[in-house]
C-alpha cells in the first residue's frame, strides 16, 4: 500500500505504542454459579499464574481483592509446591489466589478486581488452623471458624513404659472438638490441659467417642464382608495454613488388607466458614484390581455417661451417610460424609456397616485420589439447632459439590 511519508509515519507510532503500552492494572474475576440456594463463604480459586499474566510481577504482599461495591477482601496466595524456586520473582511456585463471597439465594453470578498496591497489604486475621501437637503425643489438630478435629501420631500409639500412665491408642479414626465460638480454641484447649476441654467451658467441647472406630470420616478397606483400617499417621506435612485455607497431608504406613498391602495419604483442605472438609486419599496397593473403600461413621459417638440416642440416614440423591445424635445433658450434634464416587449399582452397594461403624463404600484404584467431605456441627453453637437442619445442610453441601463455581478473567 502506498501511503504518504506523514500518513505512514502516523501507523508507526500508533504500531509502537500499542507495543509499549503497559501491563493490566487490574485483573476481573467473574464468578458464576447455578444453583437457587444460599452459598456462604464459598472459596474462589484463581490460578497465580493467571494473576500473574494480567498483573506481570504482582506480589503477594501488593495486591487488593475488592467485590463489586469496593470492599477489601481478605485473601490467600497457596504454595503447595514450597521445594519450587522463584528465582525471577514472577509467582511461578505459587498455586491459587484465594478468597470468598457469599453468594444469596438465587444469586448466579458476582465480580471481583484484583489490583496492584504499592503499599504493604498486612496479612489478614486467619481462621483456619493446621499443626501437629507434640506437646499432646504428637496430635494432629485442625480447625476453622465452625468446627475444629484432631486425629493422632505414633508416639500415641506406641507401648506405654513401666510404671507410667501414657495413653495408648492405636486408631486411624478422626475426632471432633465441637466449637461454639468463631475464634481460634485449639492451641489454648491443648495449653489449658486434658481434663478442662472435657468440660464446656463456653468455648466447645471434645465429647466425641473415636476410640478404634473409624470415628467422623476415617477410612478403611471392605473386603469379604470385613473391614480392614491402618492405625495413627506417621508422616505430616503442612501445605498452606490461611487465612482462608489451610491445606495438610497425612501418611499413614501399609497395613493389611486381606492379604494386600494397603498404604493412604489423606490430603485436608479445611475452607473458612465451613463445616465440611475435604479430603483426597491416594491408596497405594499391588495389583491391577480396585479396592473397595469405606469412608465411615462411629455407630455410638456419644460423649461418656450420656443417654443419647444415635440415628443414620442413607441420602442416596446427595450420595451422603447422615447422623444425628441426641444426647441428654451435653446438646445434639450432627456428623455426615458425602462420597460423590460411592457405588450405586446391586453388585457395589454404596452402603454397608459392621458392629461398630456404618460407612459409604467406594471403589479406587491404586495411586488415584478419592475424594469425600467430613463435616459436623453441634447445636450448641446455635447456627443448626436440629437434626431437619442438619440434613438440609448436608443436602445444599452436596449441590455445591456437584455444581462448583465458574470462574473466568479480563484484564484491562
Amino acid at each position: 500500500m502506498n501511503l504518504p511519508a506523514h500518513r505512514r509515519l502516523s501507523l508507526f507510532a500508533l504500531a509502537a505504542v500499542a507495543t509499549a503500552a503497559p501491563a493490566a492494572e487490574r485483573l476481573t474475576i467473574t464468578v458464576a454459579q447455578d444453583l437457587s440456594i444460599a452459598r456462604p463463604s464459598e472459596t474462589i480459586a484463581v490460578p497465580w499464574k493467571s494473576v500473574n499474566d494480567a498483573l506481570p510481577h504482582a506480589g503477594i504482599q501488593h495486591i487488593v481483592v475488592r467485590d463489586a461495591s469496593g470492599r477489601v477482601l481478605p485473601h490467600q496466595v497457596t504454595n503447595v509446591a514450597p521445594e519450587a524456586k522463584d528465582p525471577q520473582r514472577n509467582g511461578v511456585a505459587y498455586g491459587d489466589l484465594l478468597f470468598q463471597h457469599d453468594f444469596a439465594p438465587g444469586e448466579k453470578s458476582a465480580t471481583f478486581t484484583v489490583e496492584k498496591s504499592d503499599a504493604v497489604v498486612p496479612p489478614f486475621p486467619t481462621k483456619v488452623s493446621a499443626r501437629i501437637v507434640p506437646e499432646r503425643l504428637d496430635d494432629f489438630a485442625w480447625e476453622n471458624d465452625k468446627i475444629a478435629h484432631r486425629t493422632y501420631g505414633p508416639a500415641l500409639a506406641a507401648p506405654a513404659p513401666a510404671g507410667s500412665d501414657k495413653e495408648v491408642l492405636k486408631t486411624s479414626g478422626l475426632d471432633i472438638w465441637f466449637k461454639r465460638v468463631p475464634y481460634p480454641i485449639v492451641d489454648r484447649w491443648y495449653n489449658i490441659g486434658h481434663d478442662h476441654y472435657h468440660h464446656d467451658e463456653g468455648e466447645g467441647i471434645d465429647m466425641y467417642n473415636v476410640g478404634t472406630t473409624l470415628g467422623a470420616g476415617g477410612t478403611g478397606i471392605w473386603a469379604g464382608g470385613k473391614l480392614y483400617s491402618g492405625i495413627n499417621f506417621t508422616h505430616w506435612k503442612v501445605l498452606a495454613n490461611g487465612p482462608v485455607r489451610a491445606i495438610f497431608e497425612l501418611t499413614y504406613d501399609g497395613w493389611d488388607a486381606a492379604g494386600t498391602q494397603v498404604s493412604e495419604v489423606k490430603r485436608f483442605t479445611v475452607d473458612a466458614g465451613h463445616y465440611f472438609d475435604r479430603i483426597d486419599s491416594t491408596f497405594m496397593f499391588a495389583g491391577g484390581h480396585p479396592l473397595q473403600v469405606a469412608v465411615g461413621l462411629n455407630k455410638d459417638p456419644a460423649d461418656k455417661g450420656e443417654e443419647a440416642r444415635a440415628t443414620l440416614a442413607e441420602d442416596k440423591a446427595s450420595k451422603a451417610l447422615v447422623q444425628w445424635v441426641a444426647q441428654k445433658k451435653m446438646g445434639d450434634f450432627g456428623v455426615a460424609v458425602i462420597v460423590p464416587s460411592a457405588a450405586q449399582s446391586p453388585n457395589s452397594p454404596a452402603y454397608g456397616s459392621d458392629a461398630r461403624n456404618a460407612f459409604m463404600l467406594a471403589p479406587v484404584t491404586s495411586g488415584q485420589p478419592l475424594r469425600y467431605y467430613v463435616g459436623a456441627a453441634w447445636t450448641r453453637a446455635g447456627e443448626i439447632t436440629s437434626e431437619q437442619q442438619w440434613k438440609r445442610y448436608v443436602s445444599d453441601e452436596a449441590a455445591r459439590v456437584a455444581s462448583p463455581v465458574r470462574v473466568s478473567l479480563s484484564a484491562r
